[in-house]
């Protein structure tokens, strides 16, 4: 490259025809860079870039009961404990506890990159028997992995639920949730009475014995206490006093009937369900 030095002090140029055009470096040095004339420009070959994480794409998910893939069932407790802290023995013991005859365990899974792959757990939900409601049941721990959540998953959960219950003869499923309104009331769930769900179920208990367990006894009328026969003095010498009566009996304790379903506009400050912790909890059902 030519320098020429000029007669006028301190000025310096170079020659235009010998500027810097382009500078690339070896064929074998990887990423490419090029540097242009123009302002500092920096290109990495788009093939040498770092390849992003792929969302799993939701028409891959499966959903599995539990107990058919037993090598998922510590992942699956890791989920659920992530949301539920909980002791891992008992929450494995419960996952053990799965079938087919309910209470029933499924998981959402993520096929792997290869079919020998393990698929990995993105969801997963309870399904137990409703108490005298045949065609009804009672969906809890739903969860989605944290890291997952805000991408549909929680939607295609719930759906595939729906999917899994209609081809086996259920018509209605219900839930209670906490913080979570707004989201069942889009997947079209509404608010409803309480129900009691059967943590046993066997085929060999048929479903009009299971009904009678959840029928109220008959009410009845209440006591009275007995009338004392009004007895002629006796003649003669005077006979003690007779004892009072004794005091009636108390009336028989009924039980209260279940307050009717909250209205669709009660405010989510408002509802008159809690449960045990006495937090308020929302029962809602939807028919599938």
């Amino acid at each position: 490259m030519e320098l020429i030095l000029s007669s006028s002090p301190a000025e310096l140029t170079l020659d235009p025809a010998c500027q810097l055009a382009e500078l690339t470096p070896d064929s074998t040095c990887h990423p490419e860079m090029t540097l242009g004339p123009g302002p500092a420009g920096l290109t990495l070959d788009p093939e040498q870039q770092p390849e992003e994480t792929p969302t799993p794409n939701l028409a891959e998910l499966t959903l599995e009961p539990v107990h058919c893939r037993p090598e998922l069932l510590d992942a699956c407790a890791d989920l659920i404990n992530e949301q539920w802290p909980r002791s891992r023995a008992s929450r494995l013991h419960s996952l053990g506890q799965s079938s087919d005859a309910f209470p029933l365990c499924l998981v959402l899974l993520r096929p792997g990159h290869t079919p020998q792959a393990v698929p990995t757990v993105v969801g997963h939900a309870r399904l137990s028997r409703v108490l005298d409601q045949p065609q009804s049941l009672l969906v809890e721990t739903v969860v989605v992995a944290r890291a997952l959540r805000g991408r549909g998953f929680g939607r295609r959960l719930m759906e595939s639920l729906e999917v899994f219950a209609r081809a086996r003869g259920f018509r209605r499923l219900h839930l209670t949730t906490h913080d979570k309104l707004h989201f069942y009331a889009h997947l079209g769930y509404r608010l409803s009475k309480p129900v009691q769900g059967l943590a046993f179920t066997s085929r060999r208990l048929p479903a009009a014995l299971l009904s009678t367990f959840s029928r109220a006894p008959p009410l009845r009328p209440p006591c009275k206490a007995p009338s004392l026969p009004v007895q002629a003095a006796p003649r003669g010498p005077k006979a003690p006093p007779l004892p009072p009566p004794p005091p009636p009996l108390p009336e028989p304790l009924t039980t209260s009937p279940l307050p009717s379903a909250a209205s669709p506009s009660e405010s989510p400050l408002g509802t008159q369900y809690h449960d045990l912790k006495g937090c308020p909890i929302f029962w809602m059902e939807k028919d599938i």
